[in-house]
């Protein structure tokens, strides 16, 4: 007979979560107590939590996520949207099909979390969503059409979900870091460095980091500090708006 899922502990789903801010935080709230399902096309054995193998740019993947959660910890108490990943390309040359891709993975699949979980969170009585949306939430770059469009979208759609989850103690939060030390950043360089038309040396100084005030990349560490704070009692206020942290990127 299969035991019961253990439901004494809170549970959390985390996108994207085999490396970058998605491990980061996956790691802090399993540090936390918390019971994690590490979602990732290609999840880590050996990393935090309990690895969840799911393409999300279908929708079909996105249920059975929130089902895999629910079938093992028996609640979702949180749901951490953060899977992403980028392309860098003028607009004329713009693959329709990256544009899809990235459209249904950091916009799409966000929406359907939420659809999905919303019933669990309901049920949680302090559920809380945070989408990991970017500074380019806020604000545009260049040669990142498919990206920027879909953060945009992010940051609107916790608006709804904060007015949507009021009534059942439901916070929804868009954090939006600045340049985050991470894979998708590093693999970047080459891109930018070839729309730019500049020496891969010369990118972080002169694109990356350009925008921001103070010149370093953020940790991932550091965001996932700000994630654990916003699902802490202290944190029920920041809802329905983006949290920025952004090393003075916005404030030009």
């Amino acid at each position: 007979m299969t035991e019961p899922p253990d439901t004494s502990a809170k549970a959390a789903i985390v996108t994207g979560a085999a490396s970058g801010i998605g491990r980061a935080v996956a790691t802090r709230l399993t540090n936390d107590g918390m019971n994690v399902l590490s979602v990732d096309l290609k999840p880590d054995p050996d990393g935090p939590g309990t690895p969840y193998q799911a393409d999300l740019t279908t929708a079909e993947a996105n249920e059975a996520a929130v089902d895999e959660a629910l079938n093992r910890f028996g609640r979702i108490d949180v749901v951490v949207a953060n899977a992403g990943i980028q392309h860098v390309s003028p607009i004329e040359d713009f693959p329709v099909d990256r544009w899809n891709t990235i459209v249904s993975l950091l916009l799409t699949s966000p929406f359907l979390l939420a659809k999905y979980s919303w019933p669990a969170l309901k049920d949680s009585g302090a559920g809380r969503f945070v989408a990991i949306a970017s500074v380019h939430g806020l604000v545009a770059s260049p040669f990142k059409a498919a990206y920027i469009s879909s953060k945009h979208g992010v940051v609107g759609l916790v608006k709804t979900l904060a007015l949507e989850g009021a009534e059942h103690g439901i916070t929804a939060a868009a954090v939006c870091p600045g340049y985050v030390r991470t894979p998708l950043v590093e693999k970047q360089i080459a891109d930018q460095a070839k729309a730019h038309n500049l020496p891969e040396e010369e990118v972080l100084e002169k694109v990356i980091l350009a925008p921001h005030a103070v010149k370093q990349l953020i940790e991932p560490s550091e965001v996932a500090d700000v994630v654990a704070f916003l699902l802490t009692p202290a944190g029920r206020a920041f809802t329905g708006a983006p949290v920025t942290l952004d090393q003075g990127w916005t404030a030009r």
